[in-house]
């Protein structure tokens, strides 16, 4: 379950946040805030994973409030300013979106936010570093949630991506250079133009072939040399 907060002085923010988040399965909303101070009072006694933050409000700004947290949890900061963006990478948010979003990208933002690492805090101590990290993957009009360690290999069929986990095969409209972005990195290895292997799965590799469960993945010759860093 990821717990979230909304900290924006405007009503109807707070509304498009949690109808997105409303669509996605294990996200729960803790507390709607309309102002910084009254986050920094939440926060004092309650732990969330992550944190919808606007910049200009009242009392207090976002990033002023951001800057008082001595580790805080993950953060996307959601504003009509885009000046402010180079700030928010500098405070380490996972993403900045600039109102009026949609949910496509409303939902790259949260997979970001769900796929990376977190530090531990004080105040508002992440949990999804313990808890198996997952993936939301949109497929006729569903939204599923998967766990990443449950992700064998992905397969790309012009602009589509096969998704085969353990339990099922889940296709999705979008490029497998895209999909690879939101992925951990370091979990996953690309092997071929159109295919990407989770390491953990690989059961074997001979010759220009790698062995996951009962599939074999074929090695493009241009990618041989990301085979070789796994035995080094």
């Amino acid at each position: 379950m990821i717990k979230y907060i909304i900290v924006d002085d405007e009503h109807i923010a707070h509304g498009i946040i949690k109808r997105y988040c409303d669509l996605l399965p294990n996200m729960k909303l803790m507390k709607d805030c309309y102002d910084a101070l009254e986050a920094l009072e939440y926060l004092s006694t309650n732990e969330v994973d992550l944190i919808f933050l606007d910049i200009n409000m009242p009392k207090l700004k976002g990033f002023d409030f951001l800057k008082t947290l001595s580790s805080p949890p993950k953060v996307i900061v959601t504003t009509a300013y885009s000046e402010y963006a180079l700030e928010g990478y500098e405070l380490n948010v996972t993403d900045y979106l600039l109102k009026p979003f949609g949910f496509e990208r409303f939902l790259k933002a949260v997979n970001k936010a769900v796929t990376t690492t977190s530090k531990p805090s004080s105040t508002s101590e992440v949990k999804l570093e313990t808890e198996e990290k997952s993936i939301f993957l949109k497929s006729n009009k569903k939204y599923t949630q998967v766990p990443l360690g449950a992700i064998q290999y992905l397969e790309s069929a012009g602009n589509y991506v096969k998704v085969v986990t353990i339990d099922e095969t889940i296709t999705v409209r979008e490029k497998i250079t895209d999909l690879l972005e939101t992925l951990a990195s370091e979990d996953f290895l690309q092997v071929h133009k159109s295919f990407a292997v989770a390491k953990k799965h690989i059961k074997s590799v001979e010759g220009n072939r790698i062995l996951i469960a009962d599939h074999i993945i074929p090695i493009g010759t241009m990618y041989k040399t990301n085979i070789t860093q796994l035995f080094k």
